[in-house]
């Protein structure tokens, strides 16, 4: 006969292995919900287009960010992780990124939202070469699961323009 020790690693061993199976197919399970989320941003004023002292270019910009996320959210997302980004092109840089906003959303009731904002982060360029860029505005958002792997997508707006001239 085996000895208790002996009944309890097989018991425990047996157990671990069948939650690990039941959490691989909570994960997979995510792959066959349909995410059809949809965002629209519009800017409403340039507060404030500036050179600061030491060169580089700053905007402030009033934004009215207008999503429907809730189609990320299934019975295994922990919480969802939003962010709103202009990407613009420069000489130096292929793709420039500068986050202007973001929200953890922890619940599906708060997933579907219209909200107008400041950039809540500093909108600046390493240089002056903002001025009549051309930009994208992007919603990024990273679904953080309760088990499994961890996955990110956007929507990008695109055809905006910042001025030729300082305010």
């Amino acid at each position: 006969m085996h000895s208790f020790g002996y009944r309890a690693n097989a018991l425990l061993t047996f157990a671990v292995t069948i939650l690990a199976f039941i959490c691989a197919i909570a994960s997979f399970s995510d792959k066959f919900s349909n995410q059809t989320p949809s965002a629209q941003i519009q800017i409403l004023n340039i507060n404030w287009f500036q050179k600061q002292p030491h060169g580089n270019d700053e905007v402030s910009l009033t934004l009215n960010v207008t999503a429907d996320l809730q189609s990320l959210f299934t019975w295994n997302t922990k919480q969802v992780f939003a962010f709103v980004a202009a990407e613009y092109e420069t000489s130096k840089n292929a793709l420039n990124q500068v986050s202007l906003w973001d929200a953890i959303i922890p619940e599906k009731e708060h997933a579907k939202f219209w909200i107008q904002i400041s950039n809540k982060y500093r909108f600046i360029d390493q240089g002056h070469n903002l001025r009549g860029k051309d930009f994208n505005l992007t919603l990024h958002w990273h679904v953080m699961p309760k088990t499994g792997k961890m996955f990110a997508d956007k929507i990008v707006m695109s055809g905006y323009q910042l001025p030729n001239a300082y305010r």
